[in-house]
């Protein structure tokens, strides 16, 4: 499915990336798992948990956007990093208008996981 051009290894609580840094990696789970998280008045808010075969860093590649959440390894974990030259092949080949409407998706998940994450912490 996705052409890697290298991996990673990453221990249990070791950090990816970190929320509000800017990448243009994206990132597939080859082994392990990785905690999403967004740090808000100073609490932790878990997004979401991802395994084997999911991929992470999309939101801020397709938007262009510093990194919405952070991301830590969950036990031994391997990640592959998906070749860059082969994703922008691959989005490249959308026509401009869908390529829109795909940066406008990324734009209104960041935007409601935020909101989540908000009164999340509002009812802690």
């Amino acid at each position: 499915m996705f052409q890697v051009a290298s991996y990673e290894t990453y221990e249990n609580g070791q950090v990816i990336f970190e929320e509000g840094t800017y990448g243009d990696w994206i990132y597939v789970i080859d082994e392990g798992a990785v905690e999403i998280y967004k740090t808000l008045e100073g609490q932790k808010v878990i997004v979401g948990v991802l395994k084997e075969g999911e991929i992470l860093g999309e939101l801020a590649y397709i938007a262009k956007i510093p990194r919405t959440a952070s991301a830590m390894a969950v036990g031994h974990t391997v990640i592959g990093i998906i070749d860059r030259n082969f994703f922008d092949h691959e989005f490249n080949k959308l026509s401009a208008d869908f390529q829109k409407m795909i940066k406008m998706v990324a734009i209104r998940l960041k935007n409601a996981t935020e909101t989540i994450c908000r009164s999340e912490v509002k009812r802690a």
